[in-house]
């Protein structure tokens, strides 16, 4: 037998071992994710615009194959994150105007259906939640496993309106039986789909109106994400700025980029990075960063963080010689004029219209005098999208731009595109300028969120040359393409 000491020290030694999972997933990690009472008000808040008689439903996203039998890192669906703090696929929420009563008379609002905790699975895909840690973190009381979704009681055909975004589409059918696939599918025979036929009670349309209702007015726990995310992009904008040289490729430029923000804590980025110099700085959304050098000429650099899923949007055009010729001078402060003007309209309850006609007015007017357009009605050619959006959870954010409002963080973004074979001088060729700024609506103005990376041109030149914490960074060249003999 045991000695008390013996016994004492394996039931320490027993505890200390089977912590060690844990307490590896759960030590350092961040802090600042949004509370369980976040995600309960915004549920509280969507049941109080939703009909009378309504049901929302929210399924996660689809993953997606990367190559073979391995998947794209999973991102979230934004609503299901929103509404209820959960980021894994297979589930689906569910939210009711009005209170439902369970088999025990017990009532409830909502019911989250997650994926099944299974060892084996969480051994190579990582730690699930399940019913447990759902109720424990994310503050659900009603959670169930998919698997209980068929059997559940909920019969949708009673509700007036059944609010859901559009379904998700191309879903396999893989081998968990109460997989996405099997929610989609339950879900249709629940709530009287006719083959492909939709019931006449769901309405994308106003689950789209009511949810952007609520996400484009950001609450303070939002903007605080926000202002991180922001702040980490102006600072790898920064970085890049001081680093930057003509022997350089875009795909550095990007790994710098992208280097930053993982060293603040950023997850990853809000949208593909956008890295163009010269004449690919003409295609709004390149992505291919292929050039390997870059040259003297301009270089955009759209690239924004994403922080526990918020997402930055800043943009900056720099010379990669770290001077802006005449020509470049011209049309970048043609595009900042245009950028300040669209500020100066700015305010609780503005139109943003407004906004978008004064920077088109001053490029007109500015692309004009300089002689590449003959007539004001042409300057679509040369500035050819719109002025902002909204940023969040999605990087073009849900809700209407129409009228601003106080708490709303957008994006003001003018630009101008020259490409080669142009009808105008070709000394502007191949000149790109976009100036993107992330900004806070206030009651009588805004916020600059993005004021961190400079914006006049002699705010660029001075950060271009001051010294990078990567100057010195050199990597040993390679190998692999050089012949050897043995």
């Amino acid at each position: 037998m045991l000695t008390t000491k013996i016994r004492a020290a394996v039931l320490v030694t027993f505890l200390h071992l089977t912590s060690l999972p844990f307490f590896a997933q759960t030590a350092f990690l961040p802090v600042d994710y949004l509370d369980k009472s976040f995600h309960a008000g915004r549920r509280d808040a969507l049941r109080a615009v939703m009909p009378d008689s309504s049901v929302a439903v929210i399924f996660a996203y689809p993953t997606r194959t990367f190559s073979n039998d391995v998947e794209y890192i999973y991102h979230a669906n934004p609503d299901l994150y929103y509404f209820s703090g959960y980021k894994e696929p297979h589930s689906l929420l569910l939210i009711f105007k009005d209170p439902q009563t369970d088999a025990d008379g017990k009532s409830y609002t909502s019911v989250l259906f997650v994926q099944k905790r299974n060892p084996q699975a969480e051994q190579w895909t990582g730690k699930r939640l399940g019913i447990e840690g759902a109720r424990e973190k994310l503050g659900m009381e009603q959670v169930y496993n998919g698997s209980d979704f068929k059997n559940f009681t909920v019969d949708f055909t009673r509700f007036k309106k059944i609010l859901c975004d559009r379904l998700p589409a191309d879903v396999p059918n893989g081998y968990d039986p109460a997989d996405l696939f099997d929610l989609l599918d339950q879900f249709k025979l629940k709530a009287g789909f006719t083959g492909t036929k939709a019931p006449a009670s769901l309405d994308s349309r106003l689950f789209t109106e009511l949810t952007g209702k609520l996400r484009r007015i950001k609450t303070p726990e939002e903007t605080l994400l926000l202002r991180k995310a922001v702040e980490i992009s102006c600072q790898a904008h920064n970085e890049v700025m001081k680093a930057i040289h003509p022997d350089m490729s875009e795909l550095e430029i990007q790994g710098l980029q992208e280097f930053v923000h993982k060293k603040h804590g950023a997850e990853g980025v809000g949208y593909g990075s956008i890295i163009g110099s010269g004449e690919n700085g003409c295609v709004l959304h390149y992505m291919e960063n292929s050039k390997t050098k870059i040259g003297g000429s301009l270089l955009l650099m759209d690239v924004g963080a994403e922080y526990h899923g918020y997402t930055a949007d800043v943009t900056r055009t720099i010379p990669a010689d770290g001077k802006f010729s005449a020509e470049e001078k011209a049309i970048y402060d043609l595009v900042y004029n245009a950028q300040e003007a669209a500020f100066k309209t700015l305010r609780n309850g503005s139109k943003f219209a407004d906004a978008s006609k004064a920077a088109r007015e001053i490029i007109a007017d500015g692309l004009l005098k300089l002689g590449i357009i003959t007539d004001k009605n042409e300057v679509g050619k040369y500035y050819p999208h719109g002025l902002g959006h909204h940023i969040g959870l999605d990087v073009h954010d849900r809700g209407s731009m129409e009228t601003l409002l106080k708490d709303m963080i957008i994006t003001i973004e003018p630009g101008i595109y020259i490409p080669a074979d142009s009808k105008c001088d070709k000394k502007w060729w191949g000149i790109a300028v976009r100036i993107e700024d992330d900004l806070l609506i206030t009651e009588n103005g805004y916020e600059l969120l993005s004021g961190f990376a400079p914006r006049k041109t002699e705010d660029i030149e001075r950060m271009i040359s001051q010294k990078s914490a990567l100057d010195d960074f050199k990597l040993a060249p390679l190998e692999s393409g050089k012949k050897k003999s043995f």
